[in-house]
């Protein structure tokens, strides 16, 4: 998936938003304020994108794909990383763990604001 594809597809979730941070060169997908999803570069300026997964599913994922390391600049038991310029991951299992990120961010928000959120999925 292109960066641009990344984002349209984040951005089809229920109240999910994207912003370009300059201090961390990156651009941010978010529930409300809290980081679900970032594009930038790791320390060899390779684009990547890392997502929240549960522990187990990462660590699968990164037995499964050589291009999935565990997250930089965060905390590497909850993020992962994806190198986009080998383009190895199918598009399909990409869209898995940005909706696994999105659901697990939404899940730690207030049941309060969760039911707004689904209210605005509802339409």
């Amino acid at each position: 998936m292109q960066a641009s594809e990344i984002c349209q597809y984040a951005l089809t979730f229920p109240a999910a938003k994207t912003d370009y941070k300059a201090e961390w060169g990156a651009t941010r997908l978010l529930i409300d304020d809290k980081l679900f999803g970032m594009m930038g570069t790791d320390k060899s300026g390779k684009p990547i994108l890392t997502v929240k997964l549960k522990p187990e599913d990462g660590e699968l994922l990164r037995e499964q794909y050589e291009t999935i390391v565990p997250g930089y600049y965060m905390n590497k038991l909850h993020w992962n990383s994806i190198d986009l310029l080998e383009n190895q991951v199918p598009d399909e299992t990409m869209k898995k763990m940005i909706k696994a990120s999105y659901d697990l961010v939404l899940k730690g928000l207030t049941k309060k604001r969760q039911k707004e959120i689904a209210d605005l999925a509802l339409g």
